[in-house]
């Protein structure tokens, strides 16, 4: 089993700002060495407008850059990896797994990266928008919501897939390219090229996070859904062919991944089509608490009082009573679907799990209702230059005008 806690403790607040704010290779492995996601020091600053977003769609079949591993300038080349490594918050473990291979402590960060970034991709419509910024992600971290489960799942797909990549792309020592197939009708075509290590990168993964003796329902949800993520990574089978005129001989295959941002649309489905095996509310503030213990014992003698009363209501009154919360030893459903226990906040206000949705950017006929929560949205006119009229000159570049428009922005109240 996968232990959630220790995905916890490499995912928490300071570690994903630490990340974001490290200079260097993580732009180069997205291909922004440009302004825009290239500054990934700015993100944390500087939140992202959604224009500028939307033309920096991530794939994650970008190239990989020769990224050097010594980012960190006081440390000599040969160990300049164990500082990151030390700087993350890896169990002893993890850091010995961090440590025994280079090209480790920037998967690791390109992992976490690129699973933010996804994330806050993914969710740019909604009243959660996963930001980048802030302790609000580490508080959702430490409780039971739909977004808990896709925070999960994200992070051990962004892992696995990078981890693959890496492999393939000779960054890692341990791991080459995925070499040997176990896949029917091998001897219709060559296997070549250089496909993605899944294989290693599962396992790798599953070790990395190893095993964690708690059963809890909360312990057995985390892992699940990181589970969830890992599963998703699969690769396609692409294949090239060779003949005279474009005829198809001979084929070369090799495996690939599926571009990251199709994981992250694939997670986003899940995420929108969860399951809640258990709740416990809080009456007081309507959110959601994870019982256990004592408020466990005290959440069944609620729910008794309950059905008690609606024993003595009229029959056409009576509401059929809540699914009982899942015992420890209760098996969690093995399927590709993304599990939570805990209804969500509505996000709608500023508390310790988002900023809330004022001032939020908003689209007037699409999100602005639901974004906005009922409050209404504010509208400003804008002036805007935007490149326009691009042409292709000989033989590599493009020219364009620069033209200047006026637009309409909307932004919740309130």
């Amino acid at each position: 089993m996968l232990d959630g806690h220790l995905l916890l403790g490499w995912l928490s607040f300071t570690v994903i700002v630490y990340l974001l704010n490290l200079p260097g290779p993580t732009a180069a492995y997205f291909g922004l060495r440009s302004r825009g996601w290239g500054g990934i020091p700015g993100v944390v600053k500087h939140p992202l407008k959604l224009s500028s977003f939307a033309t920096r769609m991530l794939t994650g079949n970008e190239p990989f850059s020769n990224l050097p591993l010594n980012s960190l300038p006081e440390e000599n080349v040969g160990r300049a990896h164990y500082k990151l490594c030390d700087r993350l918050k890896l169990e002893k473990k993890q850091r010995r797994m961090c440590r025994r291979d280079p090209g480790v402590a920037e998967t690791l960060r390109e992992a976490i990266t690129m699973s933010a970034q996804e994330c806050h991709y993914q969710f740019r419509f909604e009243r959660w928008n996963c930001p980048l910024e802030g302790r609000h992600r580490a508080n959702i971290l430490k409780r039971g919501f739909k977004e808990t489960a896709f925070l999960y799942a994200i992070s051990s797909a962004g892992l696995t897939h990078a981890m693959a990549k890496a492999c393939s792309a000779g960054r890692m020592e341990r791991c080459t390219c995925d070499e040997a197939p176990d896949l029917e009708n091998r001897k219709a075509w060559q296997w070549g090229g250089c496909g993605d290590n899944i294989k290693y990168a599962n396992k790798f993964v599953r070790d990395f996070l190893g095993k964690r003796s708690n059963k809890d329902l909360r312990a057995r949800v985390d892992m699940h859904n990181t589970n969830v993520g890992i599963k998703i990574s699969k690769g396609n089978i692409t294949c090239k062919c060779h003949g005279v005129s474009g005829s198809c001989t001979v084929r070369t295959c090799w495996r690939q991944l599926l571009p990251f941002h199709e994981i992250g649309a694939n997670l986003k489905l899940l995420y929108e089509n969860g399951s809640k095996v258990g709740s416990s509310t809080n009456e007081a503030t309507g959110e959601g608490e994870i019982a256990t213990g004592r408020r466990q014992q005290q959440q069944q003698q609620q729910q008794q009082q309950e059905q008690q009363e609606q024993q003595e209501q009229p029959q056409q009154q009576q509401q059929p009573p809540p699914p009982p919360l899942p015992g420890p030893n209760d098996q969690i459903p093995r399927t590709m679907t993304l599990l939570h226990i805990e209804d969500s906040p509505s996000f709608c206000r500023p508390s310790k799990y988002s900023s809330g949705t004022a001032a939020r950017t908003c689209y007037k006929d699409n999100n602005c209702d639901a974004i906005c929560c009922g409050r209404g949205h504010n509208t400003q006119s804008r002036e805007v230059t935007r490149p326009c009229q691009c042409q292709v000159r000989w033989c590599c570049y493009v020219e364009c005008k620069q033209c200047t428009q006026r637009e309409e922005v909307y932004t919740c109240k309130g």
